[in-house]
Parts: structure tokens; C-alpha cells; sequence
């Protein structure tokens, strides 16, 4: 768990714009899941940099953070 926070911090440091599979890495997802949540619309925000697909750390954090259940009862989103 050490090094995905490690990774983590190190993207954050760099460049904030991360791949499907980077991002994917970063949420404990595959990518082809990302994928699909990107065409239904019901995966993080994304930004098209020319052809690119890119995701922004703080888009995902929010993503993530939007999420988040006191319990397994609150309802499936």
C-alpha cells in the first residue's frame, strides 16, 4: 500500500494529468472499466487534450470523494 501512496505523491508532483491506465492505477481499477464508466458517463471528469484522453488528480480525488458510504445500506450509485 506504501508504494501505490508513494506513486500517488510522485504523480502529484509531476505533471497532474494522468492516463486511463495511470488513473485507473491511481483508483485501484482496471482501465477497460474506466473506459466503459467514461462512455456511460458515470466515471470522473475527464479532459480531451487533442486525441488524448486525461484524467486530472483532482477530478479523480473528487470523483472518489463523492462516493464515499458510512455503510453498505446507502444505496448503489
Amino acid at each position: 500500500m506504501q508504494d501505490d501512496q508513494s506513486r500517488a505523491s510522485a504523480a502529484k508532483k509531476g505533471s497532474p494529468f494522468l492516463t486511463t491506465r495511470e488513473a485507473a492505477h491511481y483508483l485501484s481499477l482496471s482501465y477497460r472499466t474506466l473506459e466503459k464508466m467514461r462512455l456511460t458517463g458515470n466515471g470522473p471528469r475527464f479532459r480531451k487534450h487533442g486525441r488524448y484522453v486525461r484524467y486530472h488528480i483532482a477530478d479523480l480525488d473528487a470523483w472518489s470523494e463523492g462516493r464515499r458510504q458510512s455503510s453498505t445500506s446507502d444505496g448503489a450509485r
